[in-house]
C-alpha cells in the first residue's frame, strides 16, 4: 500500500489568503498546505479520500492518471468542492466514477452538483455512480475498506481503515466503539487543527492524546491550520513515533 498525502491544510488552507503570519511568510515547502485529501493506492486500485476544492491541482502535482473510486468523509466544502475535475477520468478510462458516502453526504452533492445528477444533461458533465455506506465494511475491487465513525462536533464524519492503515479528519470526538476499529492499527492519520481549543476539531495536545491511546506505530497529524504553527518547530515538539504529515508525503506500508 502506497499513501499520498494529496492536502494536509485546514478548510482555508496554508498560506491564508491576506494573512501575514510567520507560518503564511514561510518558504519551507511543508508549511504550504492545500485542502485535506489523501491518495492511497493499494493492489493496483487507486482511491482518493475527499475532493476538496485542490483537488486538480493535487491530482496533477501527484501524478495520478488512473483512479478507481472516490471516498468521502463528510459534506463540507473543503472536501467536495473539487467534484466536478472527476472529468478528465470519466474520458480517459470511459467509465462513471464510483462515488461512496453515506446518504446524507450523496445528497448534498446532488443538491449542490444539480447539473451532474439533472435528467438532461449538459454534454461533458462529471458521470457518477453513487454509492451508498454507512457504518459497515465495503469493498471496492475486493479491497476491504472499514468505516470509522467520528463526530466533527455534532456532524457525524466517516474515518476509513484499510489494512493496518486508518485516516481520520475532521473529529474532535471518537466513540469508544470506534476504538475497537482502530485496534492494531500501524499507521494513524488523524487530525490536528492548532494548539488553541475548538469546536469541531482536535487540538495538538488532543491529538497527541488520541495517538497515545490508539497506539499506532506511527501516527501523522493533517488538517493543519496556519495556527498551529510552523513545521519545522512543531515537529520538534512531538513524541516519538508522531510526526506533521505535509503535502506530497509519501508513505509505504507492506
Amino acid at each position: 500500500m502506497k499513501v499520498t498525502f494529496l492536502g494536509t491544510g485546514t478548510s482555508q488552507g496554508v498560506p491564508v489568503i491576506g494573512c501575514s503570519c510567520m507560518v503564511c511568510q514561510s518558504l519551507d515547502f511543508r508549511d504550504k498546505r492545500f485542502r485535506t485529501s489523501a491518495h492511497i493506492e493499494v493492489e493496483q486500485t487507486s482511491l482518493v479520500v475527499d475532493t476538496g476544492p485542490d483537488f486538480r491541482m493535487q491530482m496533477l502535482r501527484a501524478g495520478i492518471k488512473k483512479l478507481d473510486a472516490v471516498l468521502f468523509t463528510h459534506e463540507h466544502k473543503d472536501h467536495t468542492a473539487g467534484l466536478d475535475d472527476i472529468r478528465p477520468y470519466n474520458f480517459s478510462q470511459q467509465r462513471d466514477m464510483p462515488v461512496f458516502g453515506r446518504k446524507r453526504v450523496l445528497d448534498q452533492l446532488q443538491r449542490e452538483y444539480s447539473y451532474i445528477f439533472s435528467d438532461k444533461k449538459y454534454p461533458g458533465v462529471p458521470q457518477v455512480n453513487c454509492i451508498e455506506i454507512d457504518e459497515h465494511p465495503f469493498h471496492v475491487n475486493g479491497i476491504g475498506i472499514t468505516p470509522i465513525p467520528v463526530l466533527h462536533y455534532k456532524l457525524p464524519v466517516l474515518g476509513f481503515r484499510i489494512g493496518d492503515f486508518s485516516y481520520i479528519t475532521d473529529a474532535n470526538f471518537i466513540p469508544e466503539e470506534s476504538y475497537a476499529l482502530l485496534e492494531g492499527t500501524e499507521i494513524l492519520v488523524i487530525n490536528a487543527l492548532q494548539k488553541e481549543s475548538h469546536i469541531s476539531h482536535f487540538t495538538l495536545d488532543q491529538a497527541i492524546d488520541q495517538a497515545i491511546k490508539i497506539g499506532a506505530k506511527r501516527t501523522y497529524f493533517t488538517h493543519i491550520s496556519h495556527r498551529l504553527g510552523k513545521h519545522q518547530d512543531v515537529e520538534k515538539e512531538l513524541p516519538e513515533g508522531i510526526f506533521l504529515a505535509y503535502d506530497g508525503l509519501e508513505l509505504t506500508l507492506a
